[in-house]
């Protein structure tokens, strides 16, 4: 089974900087692409920034130039640096691994479509 755990979040004042990290546990085979997802109260869950395992990357509108999507060497982890943060900011923040093919503890070759974190809280606030 697939695990994706996320770490780094936390309070931060405006203009701060954290760096959050998600790391694919398991029997990994392969995994398609990565990236992160927020969301806020009341609203929707959005795409923060993706990247490919080409490394081709792409952000929302409102992150970028600020925050900074990539992926380890071993290609089972996503990073996301985020610098200049503001209140909107604040969200839960999701870890998502795109199409995963793994080993399962008994030999099975299982692929999935997606698999997501359980989320890290950023709170931006003075």
């Amino acid at each position: 089974q697939v695990r994706l755990v996320e770490s780094g979040g936390g309070l931060v004042q405006p203009g701060g900087s954290l760096r959050l990290s998600c790391v694919a546990s398991g029997t990994i085979l392969n995994i398609n692409g990565m990236g992160w997802y927020r969301q806020a109260p009341g609203k929707e869950r959005e795409l923060v920034a993706d990247i490919t395992t080409g490394g081709s990357t792409n952000y929302a509108d409102v992150v970028k130039g600020r925050f900074t999507v990539s992926r380890g060497d071993a290609k089972n982890t996503v990073y996301l640096q985020m610098n200049s943060l503001k209140p909107e900011d604040t969200a839960v923040y999701y870890c998502y691994a795109d199409k995963v093919t793994y080993q399962t503890d008994w030999g099975d070759i299982v692929a999935t479509a997606g698999s997501w974190g359980q989320g890290t809280q950023v709170t931006v606030s003075s």
